[in-house]
């Protein structure tokens, strides 16, 4: 129970890494709000995952937010705190691809994929910063990728999402410091998602076999490196990158 009295965040929480992220860190004892995007594509599978959490006898609870808008951003923060109060902990998760080369990539592709994964991650740490530097003490975990890292085709938009996200991660780190905030990011390879699993077998295998693991990741593997993130045995890491990526980047 590392996280018990602590209250987290996890945006795109409804599915994926994020299920797993929220699910986790109810485990560990946090009370979990629980982001999802659309009512009606998302709603009924966030309500899944707080009553699974609420079935182990923890506490969550769902709250729609487009990321990449600032003004819902803020009326979900104030939801937040009006139903726990505080927030300790955020992890920036919410994240969309859409992927074409760049040769054929317009603007929209482009800023779509930007306003949620990079964009969304400013207006969520904006919103939730100023509580956690009143209280002195945070933990901010963003999701970044290995994408971000080495690039891939295909993914210019993703990769310079993901890559800005590290930047983001290195400087925020540094200012709030002082604060009893930290700032850290998780790198995840190829996992096991729908994102991973629409890919074809073939091209799955052409990734699998760069892996010195041999095996694309679980979800459940990155959220153990969020909660260790989360947790007090982290108090003196910040500004760090933890790779979850079964060795495919050293």
């Amino acid at each position: 129970m590392r996280l018990k009295g602590r209250v987290a965040v996890v945006t795109g929480g409804s599915s994926g890494i994020g299920r797993a992220i929220a699910l986790a860190v109810a485990e560990e004892g946090a009370d979990v709000a629980i982001n999802f995007l659309n009512f009606q594509r998302n709603e009924a599978s966030a309500q899944a995952v707080a009553q699974a959490i609420e079935r182990k006898g923890g506490t969550a609870e769902t709250f729609q937010a487009d990321v990449s808008d600032p003004a819902q951003v803020l009326q979900m923060r104030d939801a937040i705190l009006q139903r726990f109060e505080r927030v300790d902990i955020l992890v920036n998760n919410a994240g969309i691809n859409r992927d074409k080369s760049f040769i054929n990539m317009d603007y929209e592709t482009w800023k779509a994929v930007l306003s949620v994964d990079l964009d969304g991650v400013f207006y969520c740490t904006k919103a939730f910063l100023e509580g956690m530097t009143a209280r002195g003490y945070g933990r901010i975990i963003n999701i970044s990728s290995i994408v971000g890292q080495i690039g891939n085709f295909g993914q210019a938009n993703y990769a310079a999402a993901k890559a800005g996200l590290l930047g983001l991660t290195k400087a925020v780190a540094r200012e709030v410091a002082g604060k009893g905030i930290t700032v850290n990011a998780v790198a995840p390879g190829f996992i096991e998602t729908e994102m991973v699993t629409a890919i074809p077998e073939d091209v799955q295998e052409r990734f699998r076999v760069q892996i010195p693991l041999q095996r694309f990741g679980k979800p459940e593997e990155v959220a153990k490196a969020v909660v260790f993130l989360a947790s007090e045995d982290t108090s003196y890491i910040t500004g760090h990158v933890l790779n979850v990526n079964g060795g495919m980047y050293m």
